[in-house]
């Protein structure tokens, strides 16, 4: 098994459900993303349109940030997904480095309050900072609870546009592995040798 996701993105409507819905799943404090809406104009006045991309950790198949974390923190799973062990990441953000997406986040320690006017914590502050542990690389995991289950990540889920589609690349009867097959789809920075696994 190796699971994947394909972006439609001509069905993509910009509208941050994706991003949204991960911050509040996995509880991130303000100004962390697992995954972000990159916007951009494409084509020349009067045909120029508005184009939005999700952007994510594209859970490459030679991945770089494998490749250079010192302690084997950073590893591919049996289901293809490239996840982070937090009991052996040191903090030492090589592999926030070496990724050419972007796509990690690094836990610098608990924000002051979800609540930006309150110098105090609370019961949800309390709550996250036992998800993230501090002076540890983070990143999308493809909601691995869920997908462990056989559901979407949420992301997918609550996608109104339906522009996201997720399942395994090992299968050539999935809807992913069809649209992975059209002649249309591709990576992004193929030129890196990752093989990204999101299309």
């Amino acid at each position: 098994m190796k699971l994947g996701m394909a972006i439609k993105t001509s069905r993509c409507i910009g509208c941050d459900a994706c991003t949204v819905s991960c911050k509040t799943y996995n509880d991130l404090g303000p100004g962390v993303a697992y995954r972000s809406m990159a916007k951009m104009e494409k084509g020349t006045y009067p045909h120029a349109k508005r184009v939005s991309v999700p952007t994510l950790c594209n859970h490459c198949e030679n991945a770089a940030c494998q490749r250079v974390c010192p302690t084997g923190a950073t590893y591919k799973d049996d289901k293809g997904r490239v996840e982070v062990d937090p009991d052996k990441c040191i903090g030492c953000r090589m592999c926030i480095a070496a990724c050419p997406y972007g796509a990690r986040t690094f836990n610098w320690g608990p924000q002051k309050s979800w609540f930006p006017a309150s110098d105090e914590t609370c019961p949800i502050d309390e709550k996250v900072a036992a998800r993230h542990p501090v002076g540890v690389a983070e990143k999308c995991t493809f909601c691995k609870d869920r997908t462990d289950a056989g559901l979407d990540p949420l992301c997918v889920h609550n996608c109104p546009a339906r522009a996201l589609v997720f399942g395994d690349l090992d299968d050539p009867d999935s809807e992913l592995s069809s649209l992975v097959a059209d002649e249309r789809a591709y990576v992004l920075k193929p030129e890196q040798g990752t093989r990204p696994q999101i299309y």
